[in-house]
């Protein structure tokens, strides 16, 4: 009987072995692809290792494509026009590719390889995306699951961006990841403050970035990080502003709001900030003072879900509904939103049909 064990067991250990033996082979003969071009907007050539992904690829060069969900294709941010060398679309591109982007050959660079020459096209702003040594200057709690992290950028001394803008931050290899891995994050700071990025990181359950920011990240560390990214600001218009955000969707609405003071921007703003309970509600004091800055502007924070000792007495319910009851009519608004794919989906929905055109809505969705 013990022997038959043993028997079984070193069959199946030699058939791992080989098998192992076979991978690693086919990585080096099959999935060697030599050298390989990549020619952008028919200027800038590049030389490359073939076999990774595009995204990847791109970044080793030091051009950074945004990308919300670190290459996993579950975001549909990381798109670049392939004209040549992709091949056929792959199923876990098509969900995010509208039929009109298809015929402009627009790909999710993190899902096709580079594995030929390739010809593609970027928007030249990208080229202006940089990749930044930090500092950790500062983590506070802002609730049990949001941290508020701190950057003092060190290489390039200072950063370019517009309120509303999201930077790229890297993680390096720890227990729940083998490799570097970059996450999205908006930056709440002013941007005027050329020296700081401020993020605010939700904790999200077994999630590679949030969980190395909430339980390794310490003051101190060195980080890298690039961007900015994104064409989430304000619209230079006389319009009213309707802004609406739950969790980490505060960062930035909040950038845009302390840049509006400090240019003394007096358009009219209601910002909507949707939470569950009082536990999750944060920056109630700095909205606050904001609106002493900003006449013009309200702050009006709803709890889906007041605990009794809450002791809450403003609005309640989902925040779909809070928006529905206050906004009188959609006519001359802009609106401003952050937060989940669900909240934002439904939030359009209000806006519009409250006759808020939506090419006036303006969102960032985060998953």
């Amino acid at each position: 009987m013990l022997t038959s064990l043993l028997i079984s067991v070193g069959a199946v250990s030699g058939i791992s072995a080989f098998l192992a033996l076979l991978m690693v082979i086919a990585d080096a003969t099959i999935g060697n692809y030599g050298e390989v071009k990549i020619t952008i907007n028919n200027d800038k050539e590049l030389r490359v290792k073939g076999g990774k992904p595009l995204l990847g690829t791109l970044m080793e060069e030091e051009i950074f494509i945004p990308s919300a969900c670190g290459g996993r294709g579950s975001c549909g941010l990381c798109k670049v026009k392939v004209i040549e060398g992709a091949g056929q679309y792959l199923p876990t591109e098509l969900p995010w590719i509208s039929e009109e982007e298809r015929e402009q050959q627009v790909r999710l660079s993190c899902q096709i390889k580079v594995k030929n020459d390739m010809f593609i096209e970027i928007p030249e702003e990208l080229f202006n995306v940089k990749e930044f040594d930090a500092k950790v200057a500062k983590i506070r709690d802002l609730t049990h699951d949001i941290k508020e992290v701190t950057l003092e950028v060190v290489d390039p001394p200072e950063i370019e961006m517009v309120a509303g803008q999201f930077v790229q931050l890297r993680i390096p290899e720890y227990e729940l990841t083998d490799e570097p891995v970059y996450r999205a994050y908006s930056v709440a700071s002013n941007p005027s403050d050329k020296k700081h990025v401020e993020l605010e990181i939700r904790l999200v359950p077994n999630g590679i970035a949030t969980t190395y920011v909430h339980n390794y990240l310490k003051e101190g560390d060195q980080v890298v990080f690039n961007g900015p990214y994104g064409d989430f600001y304000l619209r230079e218009t006389e319009r009213e502003i309707v802004c609406i955000a739950g969790g980490s969707g505060m960062a930035p609405i909040k950038s845009i709001l302390l840049n509006m003071a400090e240019r003394g921007i007096q358009r009219r703003v209601r910002y909507f900030f949707g939470a569950r309970s009082k536990k999750d509600l944060f920056l109630v004091e700095e909205m606050r003072e904001l609106e002493k800055q900003l006449p013009n502007f309200k702050f009006i924070p709803a709890l889906s879900n007041p605990e009794p000792e809450d002791d809450w007495d403003g609005e309640t319910g989902l925040i779909t509904d809070v928006l529905d009851a206050h906004l009188e009519s959609g006519e001359n608004v802009e609106a401003y939103l952050c937060g989940s794919p669900g909240m934002i989906d439904a939030c359009v929905k209000v806006l519009s049909e409250n006759g808020v055109p939506e090419e006036l809505i303006y969102y960032d969705k985060f998953g």
